[in-house]
């Protein structure tokens, strides 16, 4: 589902963000959700929030808490990413 029509936002999107460990201010930044018309931040934040509790980094051991190397992959091989690092190029 689109969150931020604006910036085509999906909630799968900002999961992803999220499950990677960002914020809802980190992933604001990333993808640019709730900067346009601002119609949107409640129900992205809701989605951040759901994902938070369903996935809370915090809780993690230090055994099983994925590597900064694994974040790092996972938050760059999104689209968001991608699309960010062509439009600099350009």
């Amino acid at each position: 589902m689109i969150v931020c029509v604006c910036r085509r936002v999906s909630d799968r999107e900002i999961a992803r963000h999220v499950r990677a460990g960002m914020t809802f201010d980190e992933v604001q930044f990333e993808l640019g959700v709730a900067t346009q018309c601002g119609q949107c931040e409640s129900c992205a934040r809701d989605v951040v929030a759901q994902c938070s509790a369903s996935h809370p980094i915090a809780a993690l051991s230090r055994e099983s808490e994925p590597s900064s190397i694994q974040l790092a992959s996972a938050i760059t091989e999104s689209r968001a990413w991608n699309s960010s690092r062509h439009s600099a190029s350009a």
